[in-house]
């Protein structure tokens, strides 16, 4: 787990507040994991880092900026 990172007992917790991921596939690109996009926004909000400084294994910047400002 990386610095970041929810642990286990706060992602059981933060789950069942989160939409489902559709579960049938629609037009355009497959949602990505929740867990790692949120993880995702705990770095750039922690580290103070520019959003297209995220490291890849959260996913594409782009996408975790637009989850964000929802």
């Amino acid at each position: 787990m990386a610095r970041y990172d929810l642990p286990d007992e706060a992602w059981t917790i933060i789950k069942p507040l989160l939409p489902p991921e559709p579960a049938t596939p629609r037009a355009g690109r497959p949602w990505a994991e929740h867990r790692k996009i949120i993880n995702g926004m705990f770095w750039v909000l922690c580290s103070g880092a520019p959003w297209r400084d995220l490291p890849e294994r959260y996913g594409a910047w782009k996408t975790v900026y637009n989850r964000f400002n929802r």
